[in-house]
């Protein structure tokens, strides 16, 4: 039983669940979806499909993650990056709003949730560390401005050709201004006013009023819900669809999601595969950063690989019921776990609410204005804008700093995807440029102590017949050639040298390039009369040594358990 619990996280909190966490988890789910209503049709027009698609995203992948997801805060359907993502491939392939493209896109979700299951079942979820966190940092904030560009249009109530190319959004952008709908424009800047109200301001009167936490969420978080409401009342009753050419939602399907099939041919597999694997580390490291951050404020551990199989299911759902690419979003999981959310339940609550809204009240959206999806989403994505990381970064790590800004611009140069690929290609070169000069240090003793610390930060004691060199990076291809040059230049400054000490304790790895480079050294330096030692070798590090014959090569006795021993017995007190 604990095997399967293990693999249907349902079964932990669902068996042993608690009457107190009804209250929360109801309320939870009620406020998440007035939330998501709206934002989940703004996203699936980002993503170039119809608004019902949205909302389909956000009701069965909800529940199945709830069924096999680690974390009981995360709230999984469609977000604004992978929407971004989802039309900067489909739109290559397909035009807008046409069957071809929702198909696309469904075979998108599928493939995505393909890609997650297998990793998760492979337990690949470190497969996703290759994306340093200054890499996302820069991805998501360029992702944001591309995003925020791209409603512009609808802000403007203007019709521009779709384009992942940010230069070309701005230029058609440029080139349609003097066509702007003052009323859509008007009614576009009143939502941002009252919806950056909302989030900035209403807060801070309402704790002044002294009305209760509890009560605060909901009340800031309804107003994307009550502009939906109000703008729609507003363009049906003035007719301005028709009197001022105000582009509004339309028609919404009414009734639950059909059983949808994605394309299973293999050219459009092909074609939509790199796109795929991008959205499934995008999606994945934006879930599992969420969900570990408000996992830690309850004492939750998430498990990557589960958390991999969960979204991938998910998403696999999405697929065959109408739906798009979906992941945990960062503002509704925040509002989830602060109103109130204590399981899954929430999550389920807040799809089954969803869906007695597809099933009844899509006829309502009929004159939902277009401009004031855009500007839920503007505000929304200006939420990921992260600067203040690039600030922090380079007054750090000029390095990571460099790659944040190298991501952010590939991004706006590029596309998308290709500006995670050059993201990621950032991280490993930065990697390999840093191990492959690793910082290395001659250590003497500290005075009256066992401890060994850098000549040149600290007063010790060393001998001039004993040279201790400690490495602190594992021994691999990239930097062993770095640490045989080092010992080369280093001992032709100490011409009494008799005996040199590598201390390994740093040292995590040692790889075959290693190895043959330390047999090269030995050889080297007993040509000069130098014996090598080795100190503070990590037991998987010697068993790897004893099983290749590497401490036969150099003999036991030359092996130390610590620098402090070493010198002892080479007489070095």
């Amino acid at each position: 039983m604990n095997a399967i619990k293990q693999y249907i996280p349902i079964l932990n909190w669902g068996l042993h669940y608690r009457r107190e966490y009804l209250v929360g988890d109801i309320t939870a789910g009620i406020i998440v979806a007035s939330l998501l209503i709206p934002q989940g049709m703004a996203y699936a027009m980002l993503a170039g499909l119809p608004p019902e698609v949205g909302l389909y995203a956000s009701i069965l992948p909800l529940i199945v993650y709830a069924c096999l997801g680690t974390s009981s805060n995360l709230s999984v359907a469609p977000v604004a990056v992978d929407s971004l993502m989802v039309a900067a491939a489909v739109s290559t392939l397909a035009a807008e709003n046409t069957a071809e493209y929702l198909g696309l896109a469904l075979t998108l979700a599928f493939l995505v949730g393909i890609i997650e299951i297998l990793m998760g079942v492979f337990r690949l979820g470190f497969l996703v560390n290759f994306l340093s966190q200054s890499v996302i940092s820069g991805f998501i904030s360029a992702a944001a401005i591309l995003i925020g560009f791209s409603q512009v249009k609808h802000l403007l109530g203007v019709r521009i050709p779709q384009t992942e190319s940010f230069v070309q959004l701005v230029s058609y952008l440029g080139g349609e201004v003097g066509n702007t709908n003052g009323v859509t424009l008007m009614l576009g800047l009143t939502a941002l006013g009252i919806l950056i109200f909302f989030n900035q301001k209403v807060k801070d009167y309402l704790k002044q009023w002294r009305i209760s936490e509890a009560a605060i969420v909901p009340i800031t978080k309804s107003a994307p819900l009550l502009l939906v409401i109000i703008s729609s009342l507003l363009v049906w009753g003035l007719r301005l669809d028709e009197i001022a050419g105000v582009k509004v939602v339309g028609t919404i399907p009414q009734g639950l999601p059909p059983i949808s099939l994605p394309v299973f041919d293999a050219t459009t597999l092909q074609q939509l595969f790199p796109a795929a694997v991008a959205i499934s580390f995008v999606g994945f490291m934006e879930a599992f950063a969420v969900g570990s951050f408000l996992g830690s404020k309850k004492r939750q551990k998430l498990d990557a690989n589960q958390e991999l199989i969960a979204l991938g299911a998910a998403n696999a759902s999405a697929a065959f019921t109408g739906g798009y690419p979906v992941t945990g979003g960062l503002s509704r999981s925040v509002v989830n776990f602060a109103a109130g959310a204590n399981t899954g339940l929430a999550s389920i609550i807040t799809a089954v609410v969803i869906a007695i809204t597809v099933m009844f009240l899509t006829p309502l959206f009929y004159f939902l204005p277009q401009t004031i999806l855009a500007a839920i989403i503007l505000v929304a994505v200006s939420n990921l804008l992260d600067f203040g990381t690039l600030k922090r970064l380079w007054g750090y790590d000029k390095g990571d700093a460099i790659a944040w800004s190298a991501a952010f611009i590939a991004v706006l140069a590029t596309s998308v995807e290709t500006g995670i690929l050059i993201g990621a290609a950032i991280s490993l070169a930065l990697h390999l440029w840093r191990t492959s000069k690793p910082h290395i240090a001659i250590v003497g003793r500290i005075e009256n102590t066992e401890h060994f610390r850098n000549v040149e930060r600290y007063p010790v004691k060393t001998c001039p017949h004993v040279l201790a060199i400690r490495i602190d990076e594992s021994l691999y291809f990239a930097n062993a050639k770095y640490l045989q040059s080092y010992v080369q230049s280093t001992i032709s400054n100490y011409p009494e040298i008799k005996h040199l000490v590598l201390v390994c304790s740093a040292v995590n790895v040692i790889d075959g390039s290693g190895l043959e480079t330390l047999k090269s050294l030995i050889e080297e330096l007993k040509v000069l009369g130098i014996s090598f030692y080795l100190a503070e070798v990590k037991g998987p590090v010697l068993d790897k040594l004893k099983k290749i014959g590497f401490t036969e090569f150099i003999g036991g006795d030359r092996i130390f358990l610590t620098t402090d021993i070493a010198m002892k017995t080479l007489e070095c007190q």
